[in-house]
């Protein structure tokens, strides 16, 4: 699995439904390594603490294989990698065989799958429609939270290389299914 893509996000004032938002999940591909720490990623803005960043959701993956799925339902967005507000975009991520508590290195990291994402409004905010969090969770498509083991650099290019697969587990599909 290769880091296709580092996507970092600033703070963002936005007005939905006549209420003025914060959010960070307009991230975009930044071409220099990022720093993964403890809580989450550093330069990444995260508004939400309650849903998003700390121990358990320091950052978050996403497969670019899912990305043709959401366009074909979403042809007129303007695509670009961090769409989902993932912090790092992977050519394969694939929820159906990732097993919670599982580790891998990645650049000078070591990270640990906890949960999958689970949606909210503003990814359709993102999106301009609120149907996307339906069809979001309609898919096994939820991209992958991680725990920072070991804080570092990882830069585009970098390989995602399975340390301990934890069996007996649930995937990642398999948590984000039973969250519906």
């Amino acid at each position: 699995m290769k880091l296709i893509s580092t996507n970092l996000g600033d703070r963002k004032t936005i007005t939905w439904k006549n209420k003025t938002i914060e959010t960070g999940i307009f991230k975009n591909s930044v071409n220099y390594p990022v720093f993964l720490g403890k809580e989450d990623v550093e330069k990444d803005s995260v508004v939400d603490r309650k849903h998003h960043g700390g121990i358990d959701q320091a950052v978050y993956g996403y497969s670019e294989k899912h990305y043709a799925y959401f366009k074909k339902l979403h042809p007129d967005l303007e695509w670009n990698y961090g769409m989902f507000g993932e912090n790092l975009t992977f050519d394969d991520l694939n929820e159906e065989e990732i097993t919670v508590g599982s580790t891998y290195k990645i650049g000078e990291c070591i990270l640990e799958v906890t949960k999958p994402r689970q949606p909210c409004y503003k990814l359709g905010i993102r999106f301009n429609t609120q149907k996307i969090v339906k069809q979001f969770w309609n898919s096994t498509k939820s991209g992958i939270y991680f725990k920072v083991l070991q804080t570092g650099f990882v830069k585009t290019g970098d390989e995602l290389i399975e340390i301990n697969q934890i069996k007996n587990t649930p995937t990642i599909a398999e948590v984000f299914e039973s969250k519906k």
